[in-house]
C-alpha cells in the first residue's frame, strides 16, 4: 500500500506565507513526478506546480514568482513554499505522485487526502 500525507495548511492573512509538505510512504520502488494541485469551492481541480525526479519544474502562471516547489528524493517528500498569499489562493491543496510500487510494472498516480489553505483579506 502507498500513502501520501500532506501537512502544513492553515489560515493566514493576505501577504503571509505557508509551507506545505507531502510525504509518500509504503511499498514504493520509484517516484517520477510529484506535484501540487488545488481545488477551490465550485471550481475544478487545477495544477499548481510539479517537479520531476530530475528536478524539472512547472508552475501555473497564477503562482509563478510566489510559490516554490522542491523535493527530497531520499525522503519521498515534496514541499510547496507559498509566499505573498492572496485570497484567491484559498483552496484544498492536494499532493500527487506518479510512482511504481515494489514488484510492480506499471506507473500509477496516487493522491493525498488534501489540506485546507485559507487566505483572508
Amino acid at each position: 500500500q502507498v500513502q501520501l500525507v500532506e501537512s502544513g495548511g492553515g489560515l493566514v492573512q493576505a501577504g503571509e506565507s505557508l509551507r506545505l509538505s507531502c510525504a509518500a510512504s509504503g511499498s514504493i520502488f520509484s517516484i517520477n513526478t510529484m506535484g501540487w494541485y488545488r481545488q477551490a469551492p465550485g471550481k475544478q481541480r487545477e495544477l499548481v506546480a510539479t517537479i520531476t525526479s530530475g528536478g524539472s519544474i512547472n508552475y501555473a502562471d497564477s503562482v509563478k514568482s510566489r510559490f516554490t516547489i522542491s523535493r527530497d528524493n531520499a525522503k519521498n517528500t515534496v514541499y510547496l513554499q507559498m509566499d505573498s498569499l492572496k485570497p484567491e489562493d484559498t483552496a484544498v491543496y492536494y499532493c500527487k505522485a506518479d510512482l511504481v510500487q515494489r514488484g510492480g510494472v506499471a506507473w500509477f498516480n496516487y493522491w493525498g487526502q488534501g489540506t485546507q489553505v485559507t487566505v483572508s483579506s
